[in-house]
């Protein structure tokens, strides 16, 4: 026999497992925008040609890391909450067609373009869990906090590299 469930309040408790629910579902999706983010941040910084495309395919590749830290921490809370981390299997082929590579690896602008519309993508969608969270969930709140922080952070990056272009 196993027991899941020992909180008597907060967001682990059995009168929060609706929004629990909820908040997994929100981190699951995060989850894979991450890992996204990640393959194509990785296969962007290598793919990438040109004397002014080193900088953008060093930042990319800095990214990759700090990304996949993301990804890991979205896994750690997802299990935290009594959820399950998705595997392979499950990987949803429908949230960012801007960051695929388009075969020309000097079109730097598209690139940037892409990164800034993941980083906006993240921003918003992490927004929605602090919202979901608050009140209930201080500890994932908390966390997602810190990554959004960073996701802003990323998103200015490239904002300046794409004025650079304009």
């Amino acid at each position: 026999m196993t027991v899941t469930h020992h909180a008597s309040a907060g967001i682990l408790s059995d009168q929060h497992a609706a929004k629990r629910e909820e908040i997994v579902e929100l981190l699951t999706t995060a989850y894979w925008m991450e890992i996204e983010t990640v393959t194509n941040y990785l296969a962007q910084s290598r793919n990438l040609d040109g004397i002014r495309a080193k900088d953008v395919a060093d930042d990319l590749a800095a990214d990759v890391t700090e990304e996949l830290g993301h990804a890991t921490l979205f896994a750690e809370r997802i299990k935290d909450l009594y959820g399950t981390v998705p595997g392979s299997a499950d990987f949803p082929r429908d949230y960012d067609q801007g960051l695929q590579p388009n075969g020309d690896p000097t079109d730097l602008v598209s690139v940037i373009k892409g990164v800034i519309d993941a980083e906006s993508g993240a921003i918003s969608h992490y927004t929605r869990i602090i919202e979901a969270t608050d009140g209930v969930d201080w500890a994932t709140q908390d966390m997602v906090i810190a990554i959004l922080r960073d996701e802003e952070g990323h998103m200015r990056t490239y904002e300046r590299y794409l004025r650079e272009f304009s």
